[in-house]
């Protein structure tokens, strides 16, 4: 049986899991691998209305992925914990198996 700890740490990571788990959240998280961005930018690189895109950064920066400062006007979004970008190389190495285990398959068809 699980003990409380680990089933509180599973429940934290799933936590997470669900943060990222849009395109346009991992579009974001993405975008601001190169810096931290304000929300008129990263708004305009996803091609979304700046609403959507605050909807997707509170969604984010409440999972603490995200941290933000504002700078007169403007609200300026970075990652809290880059270490995030990993897991996205991670899927992508799983795609890259897949791709090539459907190509296997379709070699024996």
């Amino acid at each position: 049986m699980l003990s409380k700890e680990k089933q509180l740490l599973f429940e934290k990571q799933g936590e997470i899991a669900k943060a990222i788990a849009h395109p346009l959240r991992i579009a974001i998280l993405n975008f601001l691998k190169d810096g931290p961005q304000c929300v008129c930018d990263i708004a305009e690189y996803i091609g979304s209305e700046r609403s959507n895109v605050s909807r997707h950064l509170s969604l984010m920066t409440k999972a603490a992925l995200l941290e933000h400062r504002k700078e007169g006007l403007k609200v300026i979004y970075k990652l809290k914990t880059p270490c995030i970008l990993d897991f996205f190389s991670c899927v992508t190495a799983c795609l890259k198996q897949q791709a090539k285990d459907s190509e296997k398959l379709l070699k024996a068809l």
